[in-house]
C-alpha cells in the first residue's frame, strides 16, 4: 500500500544553470577591470602611502572576486565545498577572503617608531583615537593568546626576510567582543635595501568567518545525515534479504503428492532505490502437507519498515505452523501491531492451501484480493471482511474458502505492481488483461516473467511484490 502523502509547499528550486553561468561571466569581467586598475596604481611611487593604500584595496577586491567566482563555481557544480585546511602553526590563513568589509590601514616606521593608523582602524579595534595607535610590540597584547605567536611569526618574516603578510588573527576588544581580522602588508625598503617601515591593511572579517562556519557546520551535518541514510539503507536491504524467502527460482509445494502448487515470486523495487519498504511474499510448507501463501505490506520505508515486516512475517510463519486458521491469524497480527512500539498500518493476505481437497482458505486485512485465472479469463476473488492491521483495536477478521481446479492460477500481489506511474489508478485490471498470455504460459515462473516484462520498468512510487501459484494437474 502506498504511504501517506502530504500536501507540503514546493521545495525551493536551485538557481537556473544559465543564470549562474551569467554571474560567473560577469564576475570574471569585473575581476579583469579591477586588475587593470591595480596595474595602473603600480606606477605611483612605492614610497607614497596613498599609492600603497590604493593598490591594497585593489588586491582586496581581486581576492573578493576570486572567492565569489569560486563560490559561484561550487553553486554551479552543486557540490559542497571542501573544508579549509588549518595550518599547524596558527589560525587559518586566508589569501582569498571574501566579502569586502570594514578595512583600515596602518604603517609602522622602524626608524622613528612612529605609528600611523587610519580612523577606520580605531573603529575595528574598538580603541579610542585619544589612546593612540598600537606599536608592533603592543599589538600582540590585544590578540587571543593562541594567536599571538602566529602574528609575531608573520611580522618577523616581513621585517627580517621581506616576506609579505597575509593571514588572520583574533583580537579581544575593550568591550570583550572577539573579532577576526585579516591582515595584508609588506615591508617598505630604504635606499640601501633595508626595512624602513611596514604597512598593512587590516579588515574585520568576523561576520564572514561566522558565515563560513555556519556553511561548514551545515555541510558536515548534511554529510552525517547522508552517511546515516546510507547506513540505514544498507541495513534495511540486508534485513529484507535475510527475512524474505531464500528461493529465487520456481518452487513446488508440498514437495510430494498430487495437486501441488507450482510457485514463483518477484520483488519489484520503487523508482528510488533508497525507498526500501515493508513488502513481503512467502510460501511455506506446513505440517500435514498444507501450504501457506502470504503477501503483505507495512507502511513506511527504511529500517523501521523492514524490521516491522520481519516481525509480522515471523509471526505469520509461527502461527501458521501452529495450525492457526487465516482469519484468527489476522486478529492476532492486529493485536501484535497495536502493541508495537512503532505504530504503523499493514495490509496482509494469508492463504492456506490443502492439496488433497484443492481447497484454498484465506483471509485479508485491507489487502487486494487474489486474482484467479481459469480457462483464459481472470477475476478477483470476493474478499472476506477485514480492516487494515493497526487501524482499530479488537477487529474481527473473516475467512472464506475457494475450491480450486487443476490448471488454476492464483496471483497474489501488493498494491502498486501494475501501476505505470505514481498517479495511475488502474488497480489490478492490467494484471487481469494478461489472462490470455497466462493461459499460454507453461509454468508459474514464466507467468512471473510476463508480469516483470510488462510492469517491471514502471516508475512506481513504492516497492511491490507478486507471488504466483499454479495448481498442478
Amino acid at each position: 500500500m502506498p504511504s501517506h502523502l502530504f500536501a507540503d509547499s514546493p521545495a525551493p528550486q536551485p538557481p537556473r544553470r544559465g543564470s549562474v553561468d551569467a554571474l560567473i561571466s560577469q564576475t570574471r569581467r569585473l575581476r579583469g577591470d579591477v586588475a587593470a586598475v591595480r596595474r595602473d596604481a603600480v606606477v605611483v611611487e612605492d614610497e607614497d602611502p596613498h599609492g600603497r593604500w590604493q593598490r591594497a584595496l585593489c588586491d582586496l577586491a581581486v581576492h573578493q572576486l576570486d572567492d565569489l567566482g569560486a563560490h559561484l563555481g561550487q553553486l554551479k557544480a552543486g557540490l559542497p565545498p571542501e573544508p579549509e585546511e588549518v595550518p599547524a602553526d596558527g589560525p587559518p590563513v586566508a589569501p582569498g577572503t571574501s566579502l569586502l568589509s570594514r578595512a583600515g590601514s596602518a604603517e609602522w616606521n622602524l626608524l622613528t617608531d612612529e605609528v600611523d593608523w587610519s580612523d577606520e582602524l580605531y573603529e575595528i579595534f574598538g580603541r579610542p583615537p585619544g589612546d593612540g595607535p598600537l606599536s608592533l610590540d603592543e599589538l600582540p597584547s590585544v590578540l587571543l593568546p593562541e594567536d599571538q605567536g602566529f602574528l609575531t611569526s608573520m611580522v618577523t618574516d616581513c621585517l627580517v626576510d621581506g616576506k609579505p603578510i597575509d593571514g588572520e588573527f583574533r583580537i579581544m576588544r575593550a568591550d570583550r567582543t572577539v573579532r577576526t581580522l585579516h591582515m595584508m602588508g609588506e615591508p617598505v625598503l630604504d635606499a640601501d635595501g633595508c626595512t624602513a617601515s611596514m604597512w598593512a591593511v587590516l579588515r574585520d572579517v568576523s561576520e564572514v568567518r561566522r558565515s563560513r562556519r555556519a556553511v561548514s557546520e551545515t555541510r558536515d551535518s548534511l554529510r552525517r545525515r547522508q552517511h546515516i541514510a546510507q547506513t540505514e539503507h544498507r541495513i534495511a536491504v540486508e534485513l529484507q534479504q535475510t527475512v524474505l524467502p531464500p528461493w529465487r527460482g520456481p518452487l513446488r509445494l508440498p514437495h510430494g503428492g498430487p495437486a501441488a502448487l507450482d510457485l514463483a515470486a518477484h520483488y519489484l523495487p520503487s523508482a528510488s532505490s533508497a525507498l526500501i519498504g515493508g513488502n513481503w511474499h512467502d510460501a511455506l510448507e506446513l505440517p500435514g502437507g498444507q501450504t501457506l501463501l502470504t503477501v503483505g505490506d507495512l507502511t513506511g520505508h527504511g529500517v523501521a519498515a523492514t524490521s516491522g515486516m520481519a516481525m509480522l512475517l515471523g509471526a505469520v510463519r509461527g502461527m501458521a505452523v501452529a495450525g492457526i486458521e487465516p482469519g484468527a491469524l489476522m486478529g492476532h497480527l492486529n493485536q501484535l501491531l497495536e502493541a508495537s512500539t512503532q505504530p504503523a498500518l499493514g495490509s496482509v493476505m494469508c492463504c492456506r492451501y490443502d492439496p488433497v481437497a484443492r481447497l484454498l482458505t484465506w483471509a485479508q486485512a485491507g489487502h487486494p484480493a487474489p486474482l484467479l485465472f481459469r480457462d483464459g479469463t481472470g477475476r478477483p476473488l470476493t474478499p472476506p471482511e477485514g480492516v487494515l492491521l493497526g487501524a482499530t483495536s479488537g477487529a474481527a477478521y473473516e475467512q472464506v474458502e475457494v475450491q480450486l481446479r487443476p490448471g488454476d492460477l492464483l496471483v497474489l500481489h501488493t498494491d502498486g505492481v501494475s501501476r505505470r506511474s505514481p498517479t495511475d489508478g488502474a488497480g489490478p485490471s492490467r494484471l487481469l488483461d494478461l489472462a490470455p498470455r497466462f493461459a499460454e504460459a507453461r509454468s508459474a515462473q514464466e507467468c512471473v516473467r510476463l508480469v516483470v516484462a510488462e510492469f517491471g520498468e514502471a516508475e512506481r512510487e513504492n516497492d511491490a511484490c507478486v507471488l504466483i501459484a499454479r495448481v498442478a494437474a
